[in-house]
């Protein structure tokens, strides 16, 4: 492998590896702190050459001053980390989306993943959605082949697609053209919340756990999305316009219905817009 140093992890049970990256394909941060929750006090078993995967420009290392004087610099990285859940060995792929060389890391995700064994590769995102907060929070399936799913997710949205993609689902098509049982698990973020979502990352944490067949640890997450819808409803409960928004996606969830596709993007268009307006009369 040429861009990933492995440390000798031991033997491993039938490992699973769980792919999650921050920015793109990460609506309200909720893949990445999905994967902090599973990697906290985690050994590291193979880290990435972050000189040649970054472009440090428009991801800067953080200087920490203290009294004046330059003290520290963390750097961004992406490491795998081994754990155990389940009674089985879970690797987790996490940290800053590369810059650089997507394929050439692609083709080491594969090497890796024969090296160590590993059966079942799950990358976990997030995309922003017309959907409400006051439901729960919906989540996309995507499988190699049929039959990889669990739970009560299920492939789609139907039809075809073209989006633009990200480093996750290179790797992830990479591994399932390798012959390797690759799926992927997608949070639908309402698309009117701004910052942290931690409903997404407690549903994301609940699907992987499935795969592991163990309940994986929450830490703070539901207390926090607890708290966030309540300031959500709040601040929903004395805007007319976003409260009018809300309760037709809740009329479409509850009548176990989408919008059509053009239905969908004029809905958006109309609510940012009022929304814009609105702010506009403010200012």
């Amino acid at each position: 492998m040429d861009l990933i140093t492995l440390v000798d992890p031991g033997p491993l049970d039938a490992p699973i590896l769980v792919c999650a990256f921050d920015a793109w394909v990460d609506a309200g941060a909720a893949s990445i702190t999905a994967a902090e929750k599973l990697i906290s006090g985690a050994p590291v078993v193979a880290s990435v050459d972050g000189d040649r995967i970054f472009d440090y420009r428009s991801r800067r290392p953080t200087l920490e001053i203290v009294d004046g004087r330059p003290s520290e610099l963390t750097w961004p990285e992406l490491a795998v980390r081994r754990l155990r859940a389940g009674g089985r060995d879970v690797l987790v792929l996490s940290g800053a989306e590369p810059d650089y060389r997507w394929r050439q890391l692609a083709d080491d995700a594969v090497e890796l993943a024969r090296t160590l064994g590993v059966v079942e590769w799950i990358s976990i995102g997030a995309i922003p959605a017309a959907v409400p907060h006051t439901r729960p929070v919906p989540v996309l399936g995507t499988a190699a082949w049929p039959g990889l799913l669990r739970g009560d997710v299920a492939a789609g949205p139907e039809g075809t697609l073209k989006v633009p993609a990200a480093c996750l689902s290179v790797l992830d098509m990479a591994v399932a053209r390798a012959g390797i049982a690759a799926i992927g698990y997608y949070a639908q973020v309402p698309h009117y919340i701004s910052g942290a979502y931690p409903a997404a990352s407690v549903a994301l944490l609940r699907a992987v756990g499935w795969h592991v067949g163990a309940e994986l640890p929450l830490g703070d997450l539901v207390a926090e999305a607890e708290q966030l819808r309540v300031r959500l409803d709040a601040a929903t409960a004395v805007d007319d316009t976003t409260r009018a928004y809300v309760e037709r996606l809740e009329a479409m969830v509850d009548e176990s219905r989408l919008p059509s596709g053009t239905d969908l993007i004029a809905d958006i268009e109309r609510f940012l817009r009022d929304r814009g307006s609105e702010e506009a009369d403010r200012g």
